[in-house]
């Protein structure tokens, strides 16, 4: 496995692995129709979007693929889009990860590398969100370093409602 920097032609392996890892972690947490309508098409629309505006190291995305190319997981990064953050505090946008992969160490290194390049970027905070159901996920980041910072926020869609909490870690100098 290697981690290298994603491109627009990544755009629907992207959005494959962001489908079935979406509906692996979030089974229980989100409602099964919404996960069941999940679609790779209308996601890799998005993702050509998002990949065409990268500005590494402080916005862009990182793919995870194996010996033969294969496309395994991601991490995008971004400076904060909270509206409370300060101009030195980048965040982990999302990072997903093929579900018979979890465990292994690979999301940790894709982690690792989301943390690397924001700190290149000159950031010395780093935020990311994450489901306050999501118990796997928070033991995941917990067990990396990162913190909840005691920020909340709610979503409501409707039909169901998310409820986020933020979690934070200082970054080290490059």
């Amino acid at each position: 496995m290697r981690i290298r920097v994603a491109f627009v032609d990544d755009a629907r392996a992207i959005a494959e692995v962001h489908v079935r890892s979406s509906q692996a972690a979030y089974r229980g947490q989100y409602p099964d129709d919404y996960l069941d309508s999940l679609s790779a098409d209308v996601r890799q629309i998005a993702w050509s979007g998002i990949l065409a505006e990268s500005d590494l190291p402080s916005l862009g995305t990182f793919v995870l693929e194996d010996d033969d190319r294969v496309l395994a997981g991601f991490v995008h990064v971004s400076p904060s889009r909270d509206l409370d953050a300060t101009a030195d505090t980048g965040e982990v946008t999302s990072i997903y990860l093929l579900p018979e992969l979890w465990g292994a160490g690979y999301g940790r290194l894709l982690l690792d590398r989301a943390t690397e390049s924001l700190s290149e970027a000159g950031f010395s905070t780093a935020t990311l969100w994450v489901l306050d159901t999501n118990v796997r996920a928070r033991r995941f980041y917990e067990r990396a370093g990162w913190t909840s910072d005691g920020t909340e926020k709610h979503e409501d869609r409707g039909t169901y409602s998310l409820h986020e909490v933020r979690y934070r870690r200082a970054l080290s100098p490059r």
